[in-house]
């Protein structure tokens, strides 16, 4: 057999593999009620979220001057706010946005750490303790001090610069756990085929030491969605979150709490929708990781 031949027939067994694994856990998450509830309930708030809009009688910009801070009414679901702005509209808007930060935060995040952890546990060495200071060193700052410092600077770029500095502050536990990982994968047999076959080393990371900690990566870009939606709704309660003339749940909320007393519906609609997202997110990284791991007592 040559050469080619052996490579091609290596990365097809390893293809084989990854896909009965992948079948399985589609079956095994089907089976589990934690995840298609939470998965019902996402597609529910997605389709809330990108049909309300349409739907509403009021745009995101308009005001109406004769309702200011008025009740929910058959005019205003979910009532005005202080400069008459409809607050169904933009909830459903800020939820657009939370659910996009959440989800580009976590790739952005699992990205990194994929990356950072898998080169440090393959080559080891100088590169790995490089790449480990770094990771302790941003394990060790402080969150706050940073954003504090980066905000009057970045505070004016818009969301996806936002989104990019949340996913450098939440990769580095990540990292570490898959450098473990690669360091016990770079010893199996079909790593160690490649290698003598002559497949380069970023190769053998790419397309046979990553893909077999999928289940790890995808479990974790679960919880980092819910984790990077409520940082950002934390940020922006301290101002330090996306600014007008965007809107997220987060800075809804941080505007709504200053009345939620005298004018509840201001705060309570976005506060609702953000606990029912988070919870559905949690639901759907609980049941996953049930159906990945081996020791969990809800594995069917």
């Amino acid at each position: 057999m040559s050469l080619s031949a052996e490579r091609e027939a290596i990365t097809t067994e390893a293809a084989a593999e990854i896909s009965g694994r992948w079948s399985s856990l589609a079956k095994e998450l089907l089976a589990t009620r934690r995840v298609v509830i939470g998965l019902a309930i996402i597609l529910g708030l997605i389709a809330a979220a990108w049909i309300g809009p349409m739907l509403s009688p009021w745009g995101f910009g308009e005001r109406d001057f004769t309702a200011f801070r008025s009740p929910p009414s058959a005019d205003h679901w979910f009532g005005t706010g202080n400069t008459g702005r409809d607050i169904f509209h933009m909830t459903m808007v800020g939820l657009q946005k939370s659910i996009l930060i959440g989800l580009c935060a976590a790739l952005f995040t699992t990205v990194i750490a994929a990356l950072v952890g898998a080169f440090a546990g393959y080559y080891l060495g100088i590169t790995d303790r490089a790449l480990m200071w770094v990771t302790d060193l941003f394990l060790v700052l402080p969150q706050f001090l940073i954003l504090a410092i980066l905000y009057p600077v970045l505070r004016d770029s818009g969301w996806l610069i936002f989104v990019l500095l949340l996913g450098c502050l939440m990769w580095m536990v990540t990292a570490k756990m898959v450098r473990g990982m690669t360091i016990s994968l770079k010893e199996r047999e079909y790593v160690l085929a490649a290698r003598y076959m002559g497949v380069s080393h970023g190769r053998i990371i790419l397309r046979h030491i990553l893909p077999n900690m999928s289940s790890l990566l995808i479990v974790d870009a679960t919880i980092n969605v819910s984790s990077a939606i409520i940082l950002e709704t934390a940020l922006s309660y301290f101002g330090f979150g996306i600014q007008p003339p965007d809107v997220t749940l987060g800075s809804l909320i941080a505007e709504g709490s200053r009345q939620a007393l005298a004018f509840p519906w201001t705060f309570w609609f976005c506060t609702g929708l953000l606990i029912v997202l988070v919870l559905a997110v949690n639901l759907i990284g609980d049941g996953l990781r049930d159906a990945l791991d081996p020791h969990s007592k809800s594995r069917t």
